[in-house]
Order: C-alpha cells, then sequence, then structure tokens
C-alpha cells in the first residue's frame, strides 16, 4: 500500500515536471542512478555467507536485523569494473516490492534531483546492462548518469531473486 503511494507520488511529480530524487553510485567508470525511494540504508560490505549453485553476481546472504537479504553485486551482473571487497565497498539496501535486497557497489556519491526534461531516452545498443533496465540518461552539467529503473531489474527473472508471479 505504502510503496503505491511512493510510486504514484514518483509519477506524479514526473508528469507535472517536479524534479525526481535519485541516489548516484558508480561501479567501475560509469555512474548509475537509482531512484531514491527505494533506498531504505546504506551501509559498507561485511562478510557474507555463500549460498551453493547460485549464480555469480549472488555474493551470498546477510542477516539484517533478523532479515536474510540476498546480496547481489552488481559489477558482477554488469561486467564492469572489477569486484575487490575493499573498505570503500558499500552496499545498498533496496526494499523493492515487498522485498528486501542488497546490491553491491563501487561507491555511493549523492543524491540529485533531475527534472523529467533533464533524462534522455535510453539509446538502443548493446551495452552490459540490458536497456530495459535503463530508463534514460541523465544528464547533469558534465555528469551523465544512467538511471536504472531498479526495480524491474531486481524483480526480473535473470535476477533469481524472487519466484515467478503469475500476472
Amino acid at each position: 500500500m505504502l510503496q503505491a503511494a511512493q510510486s504514484a507520488t514518483v509519477n506524479e511529480s514526473e508528469e507535472s515536471g517536479f524534479a525526481q530524487e535519485l541516489l548516484t553510485f558508480t561501479l567501475g567508470a560509469e555512474e548509475y542512478a537509482i531512484d531514491i525511494l527505494k533506498v531504505q540504508e546504506i551501509r559498507g560490505y561485511d562478510a557474507v555467507t555463500t549460498i551453493a549453485n547460485a549464480p555469480s553476481f549472488i555474493k551470498g546472504v546477510i542477516n539484517l536485523r533478523g532479515t536474510i537479504v540476498p546480496i547481489v553485486d552488481l559489477r558482477i551482473k554488469f561486467a564492469v569494473g572489477v569486484a575487490e571487497y575493499t573498505p570503500f565497498t558499500v552496499v545498498i539496501i533496496l526494499n523493492i516490492g515487498g522485498r528486501v535486497v542488497g546490491m553491491v557497489v563501487d561507491a555511493v556519491s549523492d543524491v540529485i534531483a533531475l527534472k523529467p526534461e533533464q533524462i534522455r531516452p535510453a539509446p538502443d545498443f548493446a551495452s552490459s546492462v540490458d536497456t530495459a533496465y535503463i530508463m534514460g540518461l541523465g544528464a547533469l552539467g558534465e555528469r551523465m548518469l544512467i538511471v536504472v529503473d531498479i526495480e524491474r531489474l531486481m524483480l526480473s527473472s535473470e535476477m533469481a531473486l524472487v519466484d515467478d508471479v503469475v500476472h
């Protein structure tokens, strides 16, 4: 219910020209952005419990205050950068579709506000990120941000994080 209200708020803001707040982060040399309303918290990378036969980009799970949270390394999933785990490695904890998921990124940059006219459609070309999960490219001064539909990505069947839902 709350999530539907948040989604409706974002959609209304896009239509009326108000800026959408996005959390920016880096993967390799690229800068990405996701809807700040999907972010629950940001934490340092801790050791994970590995899961047998999980895809390579699913590093394992952590126990976050009694909730078992799968941890996805987007650097491996998108084949960008080197998946090194340093004191600067960050996990963004997301609350998506009623599910809590963590994603490993190189660094969190900042929170920005982009108006709809600052987000250009994603070009249709081969890239490490399936363009179905790219909402567009955000222009902020000299910075070019890849705006990712993180909910669509994390709930996709290829991520293997949720059971297939019959629509």
